[in-house]
């Protein structure tokens, strides 16, 4: 037994070693800013751009390069890099991983890879889930969505799929749509800057979002917890709920379209 007992060891102080190493080098390009320094951390977070394309990807349609957002991630990971700051107690990973989502998705929409048709269609999605809602107030089932749109319940899961590429957005933009790009980890309260308004507001925020997931239906509250909370990918979401990728991609589609449509009920009332 031994043996195990010694390479566990050594593990763990190589883990160590690579971690003051990232510390020392952290503290070195803060003060120096130099670019060869700026990139050995690019290649040391690089994996961080493949895991967030990857779930990103897995939202999308086929017909969409992963590699493609892989390189608009790596633009996300050297900003974060360059206007990181230690000092506001964020983990670099978490603040990183917002960043590389963020320039992923601005790239996205740049190429406006959604048709027109699409975007209409999702647009009359969301007023009929407006309609029905205060209608009945709860949220709408598939059936009585489908219903209202006079379309079949078949064909309202294909329309999910369409507008995939509609839905992929992080959540901290559909509670902060006016902050100029900016992402939920960046508007984190500073400790050393005391800001009460700002700080109320995204108190506030917080809160209807809560209250619109609260709203959810079970699966879709399940799918949004584990995709944004929990970070697993749709096909890990699949294998928990029973149900193929596919499936829980066109719920991942419809909990954000209700998210959206719920929170915007909130802003206007």
């Amino acid at each position: 037994m031994a043996v195990p007992t010694a390479v566990t060891r050594a593990d763990v102080r190589s883990g160590d070693d690579v971690e003051a190493g990232i510390v020392a080098l952290w503290r070195s390009y803060g003060e120096s800013r130099d670019q060869s320094q700026r990139d050995r951390l690019v290649l040391h977070y690089a994996p961080l751009v493949k895991y967030v394309a990857g779930r990103v990807g897995t939202g999308l349609p086929a017909h969409v390069d992963v590699a493609d957002l892989i390189q608009s991630g790596i633009f996300g990971l050297v900003d974060a890099i360059e206007k990181f700051e230690p000092e506001r107690g964020l983990k670099f990973e978490t603040y990183a991983m917002q960043r590389i989502r963020g320039a992923i998705l601005d790239d996205l929409r740049s190429q406006d890879w959604v048709p027109r048709s699409v975007r209409s269609r999702a647009r009359d999605v969301e007023r009929a889930l407006e309609r029905l809602g205060a209608k009945l107030q709860r949220t709408p089932t598939d059936r009585e969505l489908a219903a209202e749109l006079k379309i079949g319940l078949a064909e309202l899961r294909e329309l999910y799929g369409q507008l995939q590429l509609t839905s992929v957005v992080a959540l901290d933009e559909l509670i902060a749509p006016n902050k100029g790009g900016s992402s939920l980890a960046e508007s984190l309260p500073d400790d050393a800057a005391e800001d009460p308004v700002a700080s109320l507001v995204d108190q506030d925020s917080r809160r209807q979002l809560a209250d619109a997931i609260a709203q959810l239906a079970e699966r879709d509250r399940v799918v949004v917890t584990l995709y944004y909370f929990e970070n697993l990918t749709l096909a890990e979401i699949g294998k928990v709920l029973g149900v193929t990728e596919s499936r829980v991609c066109q719920l991942h589609t419809r909990a954000v379209l209700r998210l959206r449509t719920k929170l915007n009920e909130q802003s206007e009332a």
